[in-house]
């Protein structure tokens, strides 16, 4: 296993450098990095890192979400109101919608085994987007308008919503009854999990204030609890907790107490993410079927990127009515394409289960995550300086 970590940690730093001097995002060095060393090239990686690497991609996940929380403004959020709600689920929808109009004409799918495709590839991805609109942020784009945390929450949101989609699909291909309750419980789950995730984060933040610690020791025991509120949507599943939003309530709430406190933590999780990042890449690429992306052909590709538009359609839906501008909206069409943590996480599943989509299902999302993550990262980090405006340039 330590080679494998040493692996890991090389290649991920190695090919993030060499995209970075070529002036591309260094996500997508890390991930072509964890393919070639992955078990579908050269087989460097040891089964026991592989076994627990989705373990490894969910601490880093976590770490995102903290360190999302741990700089959102809530004034912020509640000023774009309407829009932030949106982002949750209509582009979600609407690309779903996309991929059960196209991918039977595409691909000769039938439209059950289309609508499960459509919720795997309809998720976004946090581990891309996340990061880029904490940068935002820091560096003051767009966040009068409030654009950055509006997607910030959005993606947050967003994969709660197609996981359960995904789950009542394949139950359905599975011959089970999909109960009302579980599309009820979505709404309950993400509300019990920002009231969670606030009282968590009122009592993190009182306990803070008594014992005195120092910033490393705090930012250690606010992600052990971080960990722990995630181990309860697995240990208890008939609790309907959404428990990665909250961990990002429990940052908002600590910020809103204490913003010398949430500026110190956050100072503690940048640089657990700088290690986390080369994990988080490395391991998604590792996962990455490649001769299965080898065999997707032109149609996958062309779904893709077709399915891609409806997903930017529905962001326009959603930006609909506001002050943005049109370099404004098109910024938030394009931050709300990449695809890989989830795509990752469950693009195998139907495989697993047996249906007979499950080979289609897995090549056209390792084709998503090999086009839409670098793609929409380098879209990201080309634009913003260009389209947004900057807080400190007004000033």
């Amino acid at each position: 296993m330590l080679f494998s970590i040493a692996m890991i940690i090389m290649v991920g730093l190695c090919f993030g450098w060499l995209c970075k001097l070529c002036k591309i995002p260094s996500l997508f060095g890390m991930i072509l990095g964890g393919i070639l060393i992955g078990p579908y090239c050269a087989n460097w990686l040891d089964s026991s890192i592989l076994s627990i690497s989705s373990d490894l991609r969910r601490i880093a996940l976590i770490i995102i979400l903290i360190r999302a929380g741990l700089k959102l403004n809530l004034e912020d959020l509640k000023k774009v109101g309407r829009p932030a709600i949106l982002m949750c689920f209509l582009p979600a929808c609407v690309e779903m919608i996309g991929m059960i109009l196209l991918a039977p004409r595409i691909l000769g799918m039938n439209v059950l085994d289309a609508a499960i495709l459509g919720a795997v590839i309809g998720a976004v991805s946090p581990a891309v987007v996340v990061p880029r609109m904490i940068r935002l942020i820091d560096e003051g784009y767009g966040t009068k308008q409030g654009i950055p945390q509006m997607i910030l929450a959005g993606a947050s949101v967003d994969d709660v919503f197609v996981i359960v989609m995904f789950t009542a699909f394949t139950g359905l291909a599975q011959g089970q009854e999909v109960s009302v309750m579980s599309f009820v419980n979505i709404p309950i789950s993400i509300l019990l999990g920002i009231f969670v995730g606030f009282f968590m984060g009122y009592g993190v933040w009182k306990y803070f204030s008594k014992i005195k610690m120092s910033n490393l020791v705090m930012a250690i025991l606010f992600l052990s609890i971080s960990f722990l509120l995630s181990t309860v949507e697995t240990k208890f599943p008939r609790i309907p907790l959404a428990s990665l939003i909250a961990i990002m309530a429990m940052g908002v709430a600590v910020k809103r107490m204490d913003s010398t406190m949430a500026k110190n933590l956050s100072s503690q999780f940048d640089k657990m993410w700088s290690v986390a990042e080369i994990f988080l890449f490395v391991l998604v690429g590792a996962s990455v079927a490649i001769d299965h992306a080898k065999e997707a052909g032109l149609r996958a590709i062309i779904l893709v990127l077709l399915v891609l538009v409806f997903r930017m359609l529905g962001v326009f839906f959603c930006v609909l009515g506001t002050k943005l501008s049109f370099k404004e909206r098109l910024f938030c069409m394009i931050a709300y394409t990449p695809k890989a943590t989830v795509q990752a996480a469950i693009g195998g599943l139907p495989l697993a289960m047996g249906l007979p989509c499950g080979e289609v299902v897995l090549t056209v999302s390792v084709v998503a995550i090999l086009l839409t993550a670098p793609l929409g990262a380098f879209g990201i980090d080309g634009t913003y300086k260009k389209w947004l405006v900057s807080e400190k340039e007004e000033v």
